[in-house]
């Protein structure tokens, strides 16, 4: 590292390297690869060269790179194709004494490895620079300027001559940087600066290192982040030396307290443009970043669910943690986050969490669009549910420094929840169903708060609602809502397991539209019966909505006898215009908490049940008279012993 920090690069965990070369025919790649393979120029170069290997030592890295020569007719297009995609690295060769070969990179070789969607880098290389015209000197900078910046995906270009090997060996070194220490994802070339996700994490990274919290890093702790990544302190000269430099250019890089957050940042600027990015990845993957500027995903590790009807939670002390990291980012102590304290909390992490679906719009905000606390928490439960690693990655980013296993806990079974007739969970996911223009849209909107719309907008696939719902005597539950679209509930309900991780199963209708009741009783008895077949029986809430609308008299007589039928409690009646549907959140939150009642019996599942129980009492009977039996026996002989005695 600059002016004494620094050590050895890390190759980010890679065993080799697959490197394609590509270019016109004539251009001199066959040659090239030859010479930097036996350090010789080849008298004789067959059109196309089989794979070669230059061995691990060629390089400092110690990593072994295959070389893929490929063909440059059309007739070998698929070929070339099949080595594009296999390829962990590209190299594009044009012939410096052929500037036509030059043009063909941006005409059809770059071109075509985006129309292929091929996502490795591109090093760009300049052979037969032994022939090049000495009477027309041209700067390689002023020839590829234009061509990398349309082109992002070149990591860097450069000249070699394959009969004096003058830079020849270097274009595979830069190969192996290229994949192992790449600049894209650091660095902006056109901008000059540091792309938002490296300036991230070496917040994060600086953050963790500024032990005593004053905003710099002093000598100490420099040091110990140096020894840290690089195995070894810094003299005190070394040190002072960095500083100076980092004064120079940052003026308020360094105070009297130590290196700061912007001088930390120049610091990994200067890295770069020194060519030396390998010292930022060294840093980055000694913190447990990968290539994408993400914690590896071997350092996430959460608890397992040994059961589909197990699901994961945060535990007391996590959510007390997050509350407390609100609490700090609530500057004005409004209970709410505005967007910009949102974006200053994740300010460690590489992206905020809940901008895409199917987070984003799905726990409540004020009206001004500031996220609650409830809001807050309910994301957690919502990432918790979905994605546990998402979540502990983003407890990583913003500071968590606890065991990862203290955080979650895996809940009990909800098979053993029913049969103990009560459950120890936090959180609640209700599936919600029900026919187009029921109301389920309206229902998941009056939960977080929203006002109620007149106008119809379809649910374009399956949507998240989640909050926090007062219980009486002060208990708090978070409730998750999932809205399944009508025209998704078969290919749903087809999966064996769809019903494990469902507490309670909410099907809407519109009690104004006969149709509507008809198609909400079909999906209830289906729930009912996949609920039979699978073992994971779920209790249900049939909601009639829109009860400021006249009801229509048959539905409501044929959903009273269908609920008792199925034993069940009768429909809720909600219009969400009403101020007091709050009541129905705290009706599926208490169905919920009784995990043994509201779960509907079909007359076909009331025989089979009637005959497990028939067979259990012969079966009963049965063992209960062998042991009779026995004891008879045992009795009989006791007697006929005495007696003989």
């Amino acid at each position: 590292m600059l002016g004494g920090f620094g050590g050895k690069s890390s190759s980010g965990g890679r065993k080799s390297l697959r490197v394609a070369v590509a270019g016109d025919k004539g251009t001199g790649k066959s040659s090239l690869i030859s010479a930097v393979a036996s350090e010789t120029f080849p008298d004789n170069v067959p059109r196309v060269l089989p794979p070669t290997t230059l061995p691990a030592d060629a390089y400092p890295e110690y990593i072994p790179i295959t070389i893929i020569d490929t063909p440059s007719s059309i007739d070998n297009r698929i070929k070339l194709i099949e080595e594009f995609r296999k390829a962990d690295v590209v190299i594009l060769t044009y012939a410096c004494d052929q500037p036509a070969t030059l043009d063909r990179l941006s005409s059809y070789w770059l071109p075509e490895l985006r129309r292929l969607q091929i996502k490795a880098p591109v090093i760009v290389v300049g052979c037969k620079l032994d022939l090049r015209d000495e009477r027309s000197p041209v700067r390689l900078e002023d020839i590829m300027a234009p061509i990398m910046k349309e082109y992002r995906e070149i990591e860097t270009c450069i000249e070699c001559s394959a009969l004096t090997l003058i830079q020849a060996p270097d274009v595979f070194y830069y190969a192996l940087k290229a994949v192992l220490h790449p600049t894209f994802p650091l660095f902006d070339q056109e901008k000059q600066c540091l792309k938002p996700r490296l300036r991230r994490a070496v917040q994060r990274i600086f953050n963790f290192c500024d032990q005593d919290l004053d905003g710099a890093l002093n000598d100490a702790e420099l040091n110990d982040f140096q020894v840290n990544c690089f195995g070894a302190p810094l003299d005190p000269v070394e040190l002072m030396g960095v500083k100076r430099v980092v004064q120079e250019r940052q003026p308020d890089g360094v105070t009297d307290l130590g290196l700061t957050l912007p001088g930390f940042l120049f610091l990994f600027s200067l890295f770069i443009e020194r060519g030396r990015p390998e010292t930022a990845w060294a840093i980055l993957r000694k913190f447990g970043y990968s290539d994408s500027l993400e914690l590896n995903s071997e350092l996430l590790t959460v608890p397992a669910k040994h059961s589909p009807d197990q699901s994961i939670e945060l535990t007391n002390e996590t959510m007390d943690f997050l509350r407390g990291f609100f609490q700090l980012y609530d500057l004005d102590n409004d209970g709410a986050l505005r967007p910009d304290e949102l974006d200053d909390l994740f300010q460690t992490a590489p992206d905020s969490p809940w901008l895409e679906t199917p987070y984003k719009d799905a726990a409540e905000k004020t009206p001004g669009g500031k996220l609650t606390i409830n809001g807050f928490l309910s994301e957690w439960a919502l990432m918790t549910l979905l994605d546990p690693r998402k979540t502990l990655a983003n407890l990583i980013y913003i500071g968590y420094g606890h065991d990862p296993a203290s955080a979650f806990n895996v809940t009990r079974k909800r098979s053993v929840d029913r049969k103990k007739q009560r459950t120890e969970r936090n959180v609640f996911q209700c599936f919600v169903f029900g026919p187009k223009k029921s109301g389920k849209s309206a229902l998941l909107d009056s939960f977080l708060e929203r006002k109620f719309s007149d106008g119809y907008k379809a649910t374009v696939g399956e949507r998240y609602a989640a909050n926090v719902v007062d219980q009486p005597g002060g208990c708090k539950k978070t409730l998750i809502l999932r809205e399944i679209p009508e025209d998704r509930v078969k290919k749903f309900l087809a999966n064996k397991e769809a019903l494990a991780a469902c507490d309670v199963a909410v099907v809407v209708y519109d009690s104004s539209d006969v149709y509507s009741w008809r198609k909400s009783r079909e999906m209830l008895m289906e729930v009912a019966r996949k609920g039979e077949e699978s073992g994971y029986g779920t209790p249900c809430v049939l909601v009639a909505a829109k009860d400021d609308l006249d009801a229509y008299p048959m539905s409501v007589q044929e959903s009273d006898r269908v609920c008792m039928e199925l034993g069940i409690d009768i429909p809720v009646s909600v219009s969400m215009k009403d101020d007091e549907r709050n009541s129905l959140f705290r009706k599926i939150v208490s169905t919920a908490e009784n995990p043994h009642m509201s779960v509907p019996e079909t007359e076909s599942g009331r025989r089979s049940k009637n005959i497990r129980q028939v067979v259990n009492s012969s079966l009963l009977f049965v063992s209960v008279g062998t042991a009779v039996g026995f004891a008879g026996l045992a009795a009989y002989r006791a007697y006929s012993a005495r007696k003989n005695a």
